[in-house]
């Protein structure tokens, strides 16, 4: 099936294609042998670098360090999704009084880096323990972005939604928390995932100000004498336990896709049998 700006390719194309992947493939293959290859003559894996991992404390040290990155990604995420959709109502409303200062607020936030509002909690204003600054910065930074994917989201839904809505005696605040932000969260459910993942890559940055996360962590280990200074083997360790959350958020993604498009059918044929009897009336 081809579209405007695609033709389906033809055997040649396909061939080509083919190739294609085969020759990426096995460069990315012998980029990653390469890689394991140099490791491995550096003294990588030695056993005296992943000797680290027969000790207990360290063990407990790095279930520990786990979970303040899960704190820090649960309460920015929560807090972040809140202040998202809060200020995308915010830019979404009538009042001018309302919206300028919401828009400006985005805007703010998304522009300054995540590391500056970071050190600016921290070292600035002092809130307290680094929890703090880590959790504020991620939810100002990646609820500013959050605000900007639910306003796009509801202001792609038809405008039918929000026109029946008042039609039925619905106040604008009602339709924005009960009929549009609900469909626009399912409708934008990828970008939300993709920015969530984003904001539990950024807790790394909470090492730059002590706080005891997996880097912090991986710093710590890695510099340690008596074990070698394992500081690859310990940032190995760390970043499989990164890519397994992320890849456990885009599953998580996924699951919640198909099962709102398995929701979708269960309702169409629940209309159905309505919409016979009302034909057979008619």
């Amino acid at each position: 099936m081809s579209s405007v700006l695609f033709d389906v390719p033809g055997p040649r194309a396909r061939l080509r294609h083919r190739l294609y992947a085969v020759i990426g493939t096995l460069v990315l293959v012998a980029g990653i042998g390469f890689v394991i290859y140099r490791f491995a003559e550096s003294g990588q894996f030695e056993g005296r670098k992943w000797s680290w991992l027969e000790y207990k404390n360290i063990q407990l040290t790095l279930v520990d360090a786990l979970l303040n990155t899960l704190k820090a990604f649960g309460l920015g995420a929560v807090f972040a999704l809140v202040f998202g959709a809060i200020f995308a109502a915010g830019q979404l409303s009538d009042h001018k009084v309302i919206r300028v200062p919401s828009m400006l607020i985005v805007e703010l936030f998304r522009a300054v880096p995540l590391v500056v509002l970071i050190f600016v909690f921290h070292y600035g204003v002092s809130l307290g323990p680094p929890l703090y600054s880590v959790v504020l910065g991620l939810t100002l930074y990646n609820g500013s972005v959050l605000a900007e994917v639910f306003r796009a989201g509801v202001l792609s839904l038809p405008r039918g939604q929000s026109e029946a809505a008042y039609a039925v005696g619905m106040r604008k605040t009602q339709v924005m928390r009960h009929v549009l932000l609900p469909q626009a969260v399912r409708a934008m459910l990828p970008a939300i995932i993709s920015q969530l993942v984003v904001l539990l890559k950024d807790t790394a940055l909470g090492f730059l100000i002590t706080y005891d996360e997996l880097l912090d962590f991986a710093r710590d280990i890695g510099s340690q004498f008596q074990f070698g200074r394992p500081l690859v083997p310990v940032t190995i360790i760390v970043a499989a336990i990164y890519i397994s959350m992320c890849l456990l958020l885009t599953w998580l993604a996924t699951y919640l896709e198909k099962r709102s498009r398995r929701d979708k059918k269960v309702i169409e044929l629940e209309k159905k049998p309505a919409e016979d009897v009302v034909a057979a009336a008619v």
